[in-house]
């Protein structure tokens, strides 16, 4: 087949999680012989907005990175420049199937542009960006100033005044004025909404990761049970062979990911901070400038012995996870404030057979047994997760056992085959051009 993936960033410019996962399959797909492009973005400023550059995958040089210009609009949903060079493609390359990861950075009508052509559409869900304008059900500004609150629902007017309060003028004691910034942001929300919903609607095949996930799309979204499948995702599992835990170091708990409020390292700073005994944390992932920072000023809160205890590691490739991370820590924690479906860092952790300490919510909760493959805590409680890694760092042998089992979800303990997750998608596609 002829395959257009289309994903808001690619590794190595973007190295999160859809963005890895999506580089995955790419090579999977690629190695069983289909044509691949990718359709994705980046953000150069001295160059146009919508201008393409064609680049290649630095491992698989036959997978073409179409990389459309977007530096100054990428907050927007829709972006005709953007359309239009996607509508190019598709008119030169003629695919048989558009795979989609993400639009956000993007354009949501990018699937219209499919639809037009008659090419069937797959849409691999990662979060809640189609029902959640920011994705995450966080809300930057609540109303009683918690900082990162937890939202229950998307609704119009609470998004206007919770969320995109940051682009309200400020005067505040001026409440006609005030009510003017929130009604037109509420109308553009409810905008959004009913063009999301347009979109859904020519999407031929949805996949969620998560079970949660998929029975949260179609318990609060509305989304079809006849569109909608459950996936876990497929790994490399050869990335995570040849883990062999670096000895004469302290007890070691890792984080990887990406250093923003989302993913909850300053709780787990917090935690690390209240652990009695001899231990290490190590903090892996690209320097995100400010946030960083703002990181390092809590770490300067802790005592000087936990101070000098975290360690801030470099950035790394995931086709070296297990020498470069995986060796270098005995825990491996997710404390991610916002509920996440289904994080690769776990399922890597626990094919490299290290134990996984997360909270007990969402896919968290879902691939992390609490006493089986790892603990689980209150989502957000930081006094619980502490006492959750104390236990680990009292008891290393309990860590081994608990990461010894593995993924809870096969006898063995393996996580997914990409080369049979490559079979599953393949099915998908055969699905929807059937």
């Amino acid at each position: 087949m002829k395959i257009v993936k289309v994903i808001h960033g690619y590794p190595m410019l973007y190295n999160a999680g859809s963005e890895v996962y999506s580089q995955t399959i790419c090579h999977g797909l690629a190695k069983q012989g289909h044509e691949v492009h990718v359709f994705t973005r980046e953000e150069d400023s001295f160059q146009p907005d919508g201008a393409v550059r064609l680049s290649h995958d630095a491992d698989v040089p036959q997978i073409k990175l179409h990389l459309v210009n977007n530096p100054r609009h990428k907050d927007r949903y829709r972006l005709a420049i953007i359309d239009q060079r996607f509508a190019e493609l598709l008119d030169e390359l003629q695919p048989d199937i558009v795979h989609i990861g993400h639009l956000n950075h993007l354009s949501t009508s990018l699937v219209f542009e499919a639809k037009k052509r008659n090419i069937p559409i797959v849409y691999t869900l990662h979060d809640y960006w189609l029902m959640c304008p920011r994705g995450q059900f966080m809300q930057m500004h609540s109303a009683d100033n918690n900082l990162w609150a937890a939202c229950d629902g998307q609704e119009n007017r609470k998004c206007a005044t919770q969320c995109y309060a940051r682009y309200h003028s400020g005067a505040e004691e001026e409440e006609e004025e005030k009510e003017h910034d929130i009604a037109y942001w509420q109308g553009w929300v409810e905008r959004r909404m009913t063009h999301i919903r347009k979109v859904v609607d020519d999407v031929d095949l949805f996949i969620s990761p998560a079970k949660y996930l998929k029975e949260r799309y179609e318990r609060d979204f509305g989304l079809s049970k006849d569109k909608s499948i459950y996936l876990d995702y497929g790994f490399d599992r050869s990335r995570m062979a040849g883990r062999k835990r670096t000895e004469g170091e302290p007890f070691t708990f890792g984080y990887i990911g990406t250093h923003i409020p989302a993913k909850g390292i300053h709780q787990l700073i917090e935690a690390f901070g209240r652990l009695k005994g001899d231990a290490l944390l190590r903090i892996w992932g690209r320097d995100k400038g400010q946030d960083s920072r703002a990181l390092r000023a809590i770490v300067e809160t802790l005592s000087a012995d936990k101070q000098k205890n975290v360690q801030w590691m470099p950035e790394y490739k995931n086709q070296q996870i297990a020498v470069d991370v995986l060796s270098k820590t005995d825990v491996i924690v997710t404390p991610s404030v916002w509920v996440e479906n289904s994080p690769l860092v776990i399922h890597e952790a626990q094919q490299a057979r290290v134990p996984v300490i997360t909270a007990k919510a969402g896919g968290m909760g879902e691939y992390v047994i609490d006493g089986l493959n790892g603990l689980t805590y209150e989502h957000r409680n930081v006094g619980e997760l502490a006492n959750k890694m104390q236990i680990l760092l009292d008891d290393p042998s309990l860590a081994k056992q608990l990461g010894e089992r593995g993924y809870a979800f096969s006898e063995d303990g393996n996580i997914p085959d990409i080369d049979q997750h490559i079979v599953d998608l393949e099915n998908c596609y055969k699905r929807v051009l059937s």
